[in-house]
């Protein structure tokens, strides 16, 4: 059995669509992490306006002496802490996409963003992402910080 080459340069068209079936799985493995890169940078950007909002209700509150500006603290801390969880909860899910069609048959393709199916996988869930290790490392000192200024204000 002959197989058909492409213009006599040596490759059969079973090895040039094989070839662009496995482009297209790379193509789509891109995508993904492109969302997964732009997630982490707002995360990662959200952290940093929490801190400078943070310090700026505390320098109003020492510059007026009013201990509002303090009690208004919670409220962005609270919010970031939220919104960066959510950040995380997204990342999770496209990363479990990620690892979905990487696995998968390169002829299965079909260049879904859709992450509903991945929900509650390995941690996958708004709550859980709020209450990782890693929140709770950078939010929560910052939510204690603010309830000692709090504190010694009073």
């Amino acid at each position: 059995m002959r197989e058909d080459y492409i213009d006599g340069i040596g490759i059969t068209l079973r090895n040039y669509w094989d070839r662009c079936i496995m482009e297209s799985k790379f193509k789509h493995l891109e995508f993904i992490q492109g969302v997964i890169n732009r997630v982490a940078h707002c995360s990662f950007l959200l952290k940093g306006w929490s801190v400078i909002l943070l310090s700026g209700l505390f320098a109003l509150a020492a510059k007026d002496k009013n201990i509002l500006f303090v009690y208004l603290a919670y409220l962005p801390v609270l919010t970031f802490w939220v919104l960066d969880g959510f950040y995380l909860y997204q990342e999770r899910l496209y990363r479990n996409l990620y690892n979905n069609v990487k696995d998968q048959q390169s002829d299965d393709i079909d260049f879904s963003m859709n992450t509903k199916e991945f929900i509650g996988i390995n941690k996958a869930t708004w709550c859980e992402s709020i209450f990782s290790k890693t929140m709770l490392l950078f939010h929560l000192p910052i939510f204690i910080t603010v309830c000692i200024v709090i504190i010694i204000c009073i």
